[in-house]
């Protein structure tokens, strides 16, 4: 059996979906979006990252409501949608 490696940084981040992840967010709750576009529970943090040299960006919602996270992971907003997906 063949182990699968984690992408080269040169690679990363991983492109996860080319349009935002619409999420309700909790007042008061911190979430962990995915930066390296590896993980199984995007657009939050699953732990893929590990040895790639990405850490996912910590978020804690002011107040409820419906936020659009990145998907495509080339945002200069992080961790929310810019738009930059356009240009893929």
């Amino acid at each position: 059996m063949v182990e699968k490696s984690p992408p080269t940084p040169a690679k990363l981040p991983v492109v996860a979906s080319k349009t935002p992840y619409p999420i309700d967010v909790e007042a008061g709750k911190t979430y962990f979006w995915c930066a390296c576009g590896l993980s199984s529970k995007q657009p939050f943090c699953d732990g893929s990252h590990k040895d790639t040299g990405l850490a996912p960006v910590a978020f804690k919602a002011e107040e409820s409501g419906r936020k659009f996270f990145c998907g495509c992971k080339n945002t200069d907003k992080q961790p929310f949608c810019d738009g930059s997906h356009a240009k893929l």
